[in-house]
């Protein structure tokens, strides 16, 4: 069972990794729209796509780097006490806490399949058995769901991304609940 756990740890711990170092980069492209957005206002036309598509790079970069974030424990936490703890009583707290963030996770997961099947047309009320049917030929894409806006981008692509971050943000903290249960049985991670 350790070596699984162990396992499961290095495994999503190096997808993660690798997620978040490309990513990170991210704030790069963000950068470039925002200079782009800025020139084309003070000496062309003003693009349209600009304020939009800097919202969505914004969305992705805090979105996939999230589980990046936990993997490394840059992630913001009330300090006052635990701080002050071992790492026994550590383990014991993030243990705790972790199956409250797997739960809020569960719920914006499920959420998030519910709006990228509402954003791909299906309009009922079982999300997962119109991906199934995606996938087996059973559904088809009703009318795509696009942005209100006036450049009218479509929606399934932010959200579909928002779905994988929601997961890898669930795999990650299942990773983390691993961690603590091995270091509460005194093991090497």
């Amino acid at each position: 069972m350790h070596s699984m756990m162990q396992g499961y740890i290095r495994y999503v711990d190096a997808v993660n990794l690798r997620i978040g170092r490309i990513v990170m980069y991210g704030i790069f492209v963000l950068m470039g729209i925002l200079i782009w957005s800025s020139i084309s206002k003070t000496f062309f036309l003003p693009s349209l796509w600009t304020l939009e598509m800097a919202q969505f790079t914004m969305v992705a970069y805090y979105i996939l780097g999230g589980p990046y974030s936990i993997q490394l424990g840059s992630n913001v936490r009330m300090d006052l006490l635990y701080g002050e703890w071992s790492l026994r009583k550590k383990a014991w707290f993030d243990l705790l806490t972790v199956f409250f963030l797997i739960f809020y996770l569960c719920v914006l997961l499920y959420g998030a399949i519910s709006s990228t099947a509402y954003s791909l047309g299906y309009w009922g009320g079982d999300p997962l058995s119109f991906f199934g049917g995606l996938i087996t030929g059973g559904e088809e894409i009703g009318r795509l769901e696009r942005s209100s806006s006036a450049w009218r981008p479509y929606l399934w692509p932010i959200k579909s991304i928002m779905i994988l971050g929601m997961f890898l943000m669930l795999l990650q903290c299942i990773s983390e609940l691993f961690k603590d249960v091995l270091r509460l049985k005194g093991e090497k991670i």
